[in-house]
C-alpha cells in the first residue's frame, strides 16, 4: 500500500513539530533580543564615538587666539577633512562671522546632537557647540553618513541572522515531525488492518526503544491475546458446527424417509414437517458459519482477475428473477459504465447475490441493482423499498447471527451479510448501508441502501 501524503495539517499537530515550536520561539526570543540589545549597544556607542571626536576637534578649536579663529575655521573648511566638512563662527551678536553651517533656533553650548543634512545632502550632520572666551559660538559638523551606512548594514545583518534563524527553527520543526509522523501513518495502517479482522497483522516496531516502539509492542501482545482467544473460540464454533452437521443430516434423513410413509398419522406428519423445516434452519447455519470460516482462513487470492461487471449483474438478475416475481416485486438493472474491477467472480456473485436477496426479502415493491462509476471508482448499489435498518445497527448486523427488531418475521439465519463482509473483506472492497429514501411517502420506511465499493481493476488493496 502507498504511502499516505503528508499534509501541513498532519504535520503541524503533531508533537515534536510543536516541541520544537515551542523550543525555537523560546530560542529565537532570547536571539531577538540579543540581536535587538547589540544593535542598540553598537549605535549608542558609534555615536557616542563621534561625539568624542566633535568634542576634541572642539578643544583644539578653543585652544587659538580669538583674533586667528576665523581663519583657522576657513581652513578647516578649505581642506575638507573626511568627516569634518560642517564649520561656523557666529558672533555675539548672533550673526553669522565665517562658515558654511547654518543653525535654526538658539542652541545651548557644550551638547551634541544631530540635524539634518545641509546643503542639499541627506545624510545627517552631527553637531556641537562651544562657546569661546569672547562670547562667540563655534559650530562643528560631523557627516554622519558613514556612521549611517554602517548602522543600516549592521541592522540588515541582523534582521537577515534573525530572519534566517527563524525559518531555520521552522525547517528543523517539520524536519522532526515528518519521520515521528510516517510511523504513526503506519501504526494506523496496522491498526485499521487489525481492526478489519486481519490479527494476523502486527504494529511495526523499529527497534529505538522510543515510546512510539512501546506502544507498538503494547498492542501487539494484545492483539496476540485477543487472536488467541479468537482462535479458540473460532475453532471450537467450527468443530461444533462440522461434527454436528453430519448427525443432523442424517438425522434428517431420517425424519424425512418417516414422513413419506403414507401409515403415518397427519399430526405425526405435522410434528415431522417442522421438525424437518427447524433442522433445515439450523443446518443452513452451519453451512454459513463453516463458508465464513472458509473465506477468512483460505483467502482464495488465487481467484483474483479482472472481471467485467456487465455480464455477472446480468446473471444475477437472471438468477434472482424468479424469486422476486414469487414475492411480487419488481427486480430492476441499471448497469452504467464502470472499468473492469479485480475480484473473484464466483465471491462477488455469492456476495452480490445475498445482498439482493436480503433487498428481496424486505422490499415492498422493488429492488434496484445499479453500478456506476463515482469520483472513488466502479460502485454496486442494491436498493429496495422496505422498512431499511436503523443506524445504530449498522455495524453489528454485519456480526454473526445479529438480526433487527423487523426481521424477526422473515426467514434467515443471520448470517448472510456476515457472509458479504467476509468476502468483500477479501477483496478490499468496501461495504456502506443507508436510508435509500425511496419508501418514505408512502409511509413504508426509509428502505436499504447497501453500497458496495470496488477497487479499479488492478489496484485492489488487500486489508
Amino acid at each position: 500500500m502507498p504511502a499516505e501524503r503528508l499534509r501541513w495539517r498532519d504535520v503541524r499537530c503533531t508533537t515534536p513539530f510543536r516541541l520544537t515550536l515551542l523550543l525555537g520561539g523560546l530560542f529565537l526570543a532570547a536571539l531577538w533580543a540579543t540581536l535587538a540589545f547589540s544593535y542598540l549597544l553598537t549605535a549608542r556607542e558609534l555615536t557616542a564615538r563621534s561625539d568624542r571626536i566633535l568634542f576634541a576637534r572642539a578643544a583644539s578649536l578653543l585652544a587659538e587666539p580669538p583674533a586667528r579663529l576665523p581663519a583657522r575655521i576657513r581652513a578647516e573648511i578649505a581642506n575638507g577633512t573626511p568627516g569634518f566638512s560642517w564649520f561656523a563662527l557666529i558672533g555675539g551678536d548672533g550673526e553669522l562671522v565665517v562658515g558654511n553651517i547654518h543653525l535654526s533656533g538658539r542652541v545651548r553650548p557644550g551638547n551634541a546632537f544631530s540635524i539634518p543634512g545641509q546643503a542639499g545632502g541627506h545624510a545627517p550632520v552631527r553637531v556641537l557647540t562651544e562657546r569661546t572666551a569672547a562670547g562667540e559660538t563655534i559650530v562643528l559638523g560631523r557627516d554622519m553618513s558613514q556612521i549611517r551606512d554602517l548602522r543600516r548594514h549592521l541592522l540588515l545583518i541582523l534582521l537577515g541572522s534573525g530572519i534566517a534563524g527563524s525559518v531555520l527553527v521552522l525547517i528543523a520543526a517539520v524536519a522532526l515531525s515528518l519521520a515521528p509522523l510516517r510511523r504513526v501513518q503506519a501504526l494506523a495502517r496496522a491498526s485499521g488492518r487489525i481492526a478489519a479482522g486481519d490479527l494476523a497483522q502486527r504494529m511495526p516496531i523499529t527497534g529505538r526503544h522510543d515510546e512510539l516502539d512501546q506502544f507498538a509492542g503494547t498492542v501487539n501482545l494484545m492483539v496476540d491475546e485477543v487472536s488467541h482467544v479468537v482462535a479458540q473460540v473460532k475453532i471450537a464454533t467450527d468443530a461444533i458446527a462440522h461434527d454436528l452437521r453430519t448427525p443432523l443430516s442424517r438425522t434428517r434423513a431420517t425424519l424425512y424417509r418417516l414422513r413419506q410413509r403414507e401409515s403415518l398419522p397427519t399430526a405425526e406428519a405435522g410434528i415431522v414437517v417442522d421438525a424437518l423445516a427447524d433442522l433445515d434452519t439450523v443446518i443452513e447455519r452451519f453451512g454459513a458459519l463453516l463458508r465464513i470460516s472458509e473465506l477468512e482462513a483460505a483467502g482464495r487470492r488465487s481467484g483474483l482477475r479482472q472481471l467485467a461487471l456487465p455480464p455477472l449483474l446480468d446473471e444475477l438478475v437472471y438468477l434472482y428473477q424468479p424469486l422476486a416475481e414469487d414475492r411480487g416485486v419488481a427486480l430492476v438493472l441499471e448497469a452504467g459504465a464502470v472499468p473492469p474491477v479485480y475480484a473473484d467472480g464466483d465471491l462477488l456473485f455469492e456476495a452480490v447475490g445475498n445482498l439482493l436477496d436480503n433487498a428481496i426479502k424486505f422490499a415492498r415493491s422493488t429492488v434496484l441493482l445499479r453500478a456506476r462509476q463515482d469520483a472513488s471508482g466502479p460502485v454496486l448499489e442494491v436498493v429496495d423499498d422496505g422498512p431499511g435498518i436503523p443506524a445504530a445497527e449498522r455495524v453489528a448486523v454485519l456480526r454473526r447471527f445479529h438480526r433487527t427488531a423487523t426481521a424477526a418475521a422473515v426467514e434467515g439465519t443471520g448470517l448472510g451479510l456476515a457472509v458479504v463482509s467476509a468476502i468483500l473483506r477479501l477483496h478490499g472492497f468496501a461495504l456502506e448501508l443507508d436510508d435509500a429514501g425511496v419508501g418514505e411517502e408512502a409511509g413504508a420506511g426509509p428502505g436499504l441502501l447497501a453500497r458496495v465499493r470496488l477497487a479499479p481493476g488492478g489496484g485492489v488493496n488487500f486489508i
